[in-house]
């Protein structure tokens, strides 16, 4: 299953880095991709760990940008 997230005011190109290879390690996710320019994250993840894995980015996010915000599309 794939979910697209908008990371609203992601502007470092370090802490985008960080936060890919983060949301990558989680349990189910099989792809993690996050262009900095589009402020966009895609993943692939596993139908089953889909439900909760929003809860999960915004924590990661909040960890390495705390004025960011991640919408879901």
């Amino acid at each position: 299953m794939r979910k697209t997230y908008i990371l609203e005011d992601l502007d470092c190109a370090h802490c985008a880095g960080e936060i890919e290879t983060a949301v990558g390690k989680l349990e189910g996710v099989k792809n993690s991709a996050l262009t900095l320019l589009t402020q966009k994250l895609v993943i692939d993840v596993e139908e089953t760990k889909a439900a909760g894995i929003t809860k999960e980015i915004k924590k990661i996010v909040k960890k390495f940008e705390p004025d960011v915000e991640v919408i879901e599309k």
